[in-house]
């Protein structure tokens, strides 16, 4: 094991990983040009990206030295959740979430349904995006990698990109991109494979962008990842960080779920056979641990570019993941379950005025970025806008904007939750089932509580809550109709 460290450590220096080859940004208001104009963005996204999964927040076995510098850095949202999807994938919504500040059932369809599926009429979100208004600000916009939402969304919001990608998964080896067009046309005839891989490839494109700055023009920058979503795929040298047998299985470990949650046989849970073993799943989470060490050395070359661009002092990075994954917990594979391992993210906002070092704790979404961002650059935040500014608790100002959450996933399962406790209930084939938590003492989510007489009361008091979220957010099922059809 001790030579198995040396190895990382070694590693780390050769790859530029480390402090003495990478130089951060300070994130420190000091310039007066910095004070003169409104703040840059940077937002770093990435795709499947479970909120657990830096060194930096408790995971000993994975390396994510950039992004710990981040967490450290600045101020992390440790329970940041997204509400859900309308579909299996889960990645359009939540994007279409977040870049409208809108609930889940008040997302267009249009908007929220993968930019490959046949569906409502394309183009037709009538909300503004965060991008489009940082735009009218007068703000250069850039957007490089992952989109999966319409493109004439996209044309709206971006004055700069490269590199699109329009779909939502593909052999990161073989990304079917476009070149930025200012009309914003992007036909399907003008797409075409870069063999770079996917995480270097929009990394080149956002550091191509920073190299040509010119002015004092404030920017925006969208940089989404697509790993580490499937395949997982990480280089050979970033593989061999990850030994599946020096992996440890998490607590929540099962050969299968143990009922019928809807959605047993999706794609992403059809990655491996069942039931799931100890030896299946460590290989998966070496994978996937691979490929966000992978991933993370090229947001390390991303930063950099920041730095020697001269915006070290005067940028907001915030750094997210779109959704969870299972990757072995609870029998499951895919993100398309209510669990935390599935529903929570990784959030950290640094830069100018953002306190260094902080973890807060306060219940929030991804869509929560939208006037977040508006608030700490000074805009307005459009009426349209439903997520609540974190700007408040970023500053030390409030200790949480939200008293509780709501997710939903297809017509089936639902979930709220209040403080420490958490309650999912399913409705699959007219057999509904009840799950309730204390995540206080149960994080992994192991012990259901739905059952025990001395939480009868609890359970009937988070049913009435989730049955006050479903009508504030028009969620289209009704728990008390059968197959909670309305």
């Amino acid at each position: 094991m001790r030579h198995a460290r040396c190895n990382r450590r070694h590693f780390i220096k050769g790859m530029g990983l480390g402090a003495a080859s990478v130089v951060l940004p300070a994130f420190a208001d000091t310039s007066r040009a910095a004070k003169a104009r409104r703040p840059n963005v940077l937002f770093l996204f990435t795709d499947d990206q479970r909120f657990d999964t830096l060194n930096a927040l408790d995971n000993p076995e994975i390396i994510t030295p950039n992004m710990d510098r981040l967490v450290q850095n600045g101020t992390v949202f440790t329970h940041a959740h997204i509400m859900g999807g309308t579909s299996a994938a889960v990645c359009a919504p939540s994007r279409a979430m977040l870049l409208t500040g809108r609930t889940l059932f008040h997302v267009p369809s249009s908007f929220a349904v993968p930019w490959e599926v046949k569906g409502p009429k394309r183009g037709a979100c009538p909300y503004p995006t965060f991008p489009e208004v940082f735009r009218q600000a007068g703000y250069a916009t850039f957007a490089t990698g992952k989109w999966h939402n319409d493109p004439p969304v996209f044309a709206r919001g971006f004055s700069h990109g490269g590199k699109i990608f329009f779909g939502g998964m593909s052999d990161h080896l073989k990304v079917p991109v476009n070149d930025f067009d200012s009309e914003g046309k992007y036909p399907k005839n003008k797409t075409y494979v870069d063999k770079t891989f996917s995480s270097e490839l929009f990394s080149n494109a956002a550091v191509e962008f920073l190299e040509g700055l010119d002015g004092d023009r404030p920017f925006l920058m969208y940089v989404s990842y697509t790993a580490p979503h499937d395949p997982r795929m990480a280089p050979k040298e970033f593989v061999d960080l990850y030994p599946p047998e020096n992996i440890s299985l998490p607590p929540n470990f099962l050969p299968e779920h143990p009922f019928d949650n809807g959605e047993l046989r999706v794609r992403d849970e059809q990655l491996a056979p069942w039931p799931r073993t100890p030896d299946i799943v460590r290989r998966e989470m070496a994978g996937y641990y691979a490929m966000i060490t992978h991933l993370d050395a090229h947001i390390g070359r991303v930063l950099h570019a920041i730095e020697k661009a001269g915006h070290a002092d005067d940028t907001i990075v915030v750094f997210a993941g779109d959704n969870g994954l299972a990757v072995g917990q609870h029998g499951l594979l895919g993100k398309q379950n209510l669990y935390e391992h599935s529903v929570r993210v990784p959030l950290a906002f640094c830069g100018p005025g953002i306190p260094k070092g902080r973890r807060r704790d306060a219940l929030c979404y991804l869509l929560d970025v939208f006037p977040s961002l508006c608030d700490l650059a000074g805009l307005a935040t459009p009426e349209s806008v439903e997520g609540k500014s974190l700007a408040p608790v970023i500053r030390g100002e409030a200790t949480q904007v939200r008293d509780s959450l709501f997710a939903a996933y297809r017509h089936f399962q639902r979930m709220v939750r209040k403080d420490d406790w958490k309650l999912i209930r399913y409705n699959v084939k007219g057999v509904e089932t009840a799950q309730l938590f204390n995540l206080r003492d149960d994080p992994w989510e192991t012990t259901n509580l739905a059952q025990e007489p001395a939480h009868a009361q609890r359970l009937e008091d988070l049913t009435a809550l989730l049955r006050e979220w479903m009508v504030e957010t028009d969620d289209p099922c009704d728990l008390d109709k059968p197959g909670w059809k309305r």
